[in-house]
C-alpha cells in the first residue's frame, strides 16, 4: 500500500501578512478564493465548506495568528494546513494539504481512487493559490 503525498502549494504574495491571514483566516475572507464556509478561527469550531459534492464537515485544529490555520477537511482524514511566513511587505504563503490514504482507496463523496482525486485536487489547489488567492490579497 502505497500512501499518497501531502499535497504542497506555495506562493509569495506581494501583501502584508495581515492582510493574507484575514483572506484565510475568516469565512468570508476564504469564501472569497476557496468555497462557501462558516468558518471561525477557534480551535475546536465546527463548520462546513460548501463543496461540489455538499457540504462538507470539517473542524479547527490550530490557531497561530498570523502564522498557521489547520483544519479537518470531511470525514477521510484530510488535514488542511495555511502557513504564513513574513517577508518584509511580502508573505509567503504555504497550502498543505496531508491525510491522503493508500492510493487505491475510495473517497466517499466522489467514488473515486484517492490516487485521482489527489491529482485532480493538486491542480484545483495550484489554481487556488497561485490565482484566486493571489488575486484577493494582492487586488
Amino acid at each position: 500500500m502505497t500512501t499518497l503525498q501531502d499535497i504542497k502549494q506555495t506562493a509569495i504574495f506581494n501583501a502584508p501578512i495581515q492582510k493574507v491571514w484575514d483572506k484565510v483566516s475568516t469565512a468570508e475572507g476564504m469564501t472569497a478564493w476557496f468555497m462557501p464556509n462558516d468558518f471561525k478561527a477557534e480551535v475546536g469550531h465546527e463548520f462546513h465548506i460548501q463543496s461540489p459534492f455538499g457540504p462538507s464537515p470539517c473542524k479547527v485544529l490550530e490557531i497561530d495568528e498570523p502564522h498557521k490555520v489547520s483544519f479537518a477537511w470531511d470525514n477521510d482524514g484530510w488535514i488542511v494546513t495555511f502557513l504564513l511566513k513574513e517577508l518584509g511587505e511580502q508573505t509567503e504563503f504555504t497550502l498543505i494539504h496531508g491525510g491522503w490514504k493508500d492510493e487505491n482507496s475510495i473517497i466517499g463523496k466522489a467514488g473515486e481512487k484517492s490516487s485521482i482525486i489527489r491529482d485532480r485536487m493538486n491542480g484545483g489547489w495550484v489554481g487556488l493559490v497561485n490565482e484566486r488567492l493571489k488575486k484577493v490579497v494582492e487586488g
